[in-house]
């Protein structure tokens, strides 16, 4: 991965930057930010941050930082239409890489194609042998048959329902997205079951209201 680093001095000074911190506060402007071995060790105004010995210094003027993006609603995959058909290609190779190029360093997988490839992206990451944000995956879509979707999972009632959701657990997936036709007794499968593991339930719903969904 050193292809893809620029910067890999233990301690890194990024000076002169307007800072948009994420608390909701105005922009700071004139700031100095130090890193030390990856983490931010301080920030201040560009006059009174003593800039460490040693330090690669970053001159940022003009530019902004701001906290890496946490995405919550993200896909490995893009959409087209084939033959009449709603077609999926997967995109294990390009996506990471624009995530992170976006400035995402964290993402969620609100629903999942081929979710045996996400967590292979995923454990590649966290080897350091792929580029990429930190991914949380969530499992294949759950979903009643009749969609023209050739690639989403279908479930066949509540007992499949949470073996799937069961299934999909055991192999480190740590969400689940219920979708359009999937039904209450569905839902209330999945989130038995997933709610056992302490994990998340979310969903595309037009079957179950919301009311019914709480």
């Amino acid at each position: 991965m050193r292809e893809f680093i620029k910067v890999s001095a233990p301690v890194v000074a990024l000076t002169d930057a307007k800072v948009i911190d994420g608390t909701g506060r105005p922009a700071l402007l004139h700031q100095t930010v130090v890193l030390r071995n990856g983490r931010i060790e301080q920030v201040g105004p560009l006059k009174k941050v003593k800039v460490p010995a040693g330090a690669e210094v970053i001159n940022c003027a003009g530019k902004t930082l701001i906290p890496g993006l946490v995405m919550l609603h993200e896909h490995l995959y893009y959409t087209m239409p084939a033959g009449g058909l709603f077609n999926i290609a997967q995109m294990p190779y390009s996506f990471p890489r624009l995530y992170l190029a976006g400035g995402a360093t964290t993402i969620r997988t609100a629903g999942s194609i081929e979710p045996q490839t996400d967590l292979a992206i995923q454990r590649l990451i966290g080897e350091g042998k792929f580029i990429g944000p930190d991914m949380d995956v969530t499992a294949p879509y759950m979903e009643e048959p009749g969609m023209d979707i050739p690639a989403l999972n279908t479930v066949k009632g509540p007992a499949d329902a949470a073996a799937s959701t069961k299934f999909w657990a055991d192999r480190g997936c740590t969400s689940f997205k219920m979708y359009m036709h999937a039904t209450r007794a569905d839902l209330a499968a999945v989130v038995q079951e997933a709610h056992q593991r302490h994990l998340k339930v979310t969903g595309h719903l037009c079957a179950i209201t919301y009311r019914e969904a709480a």
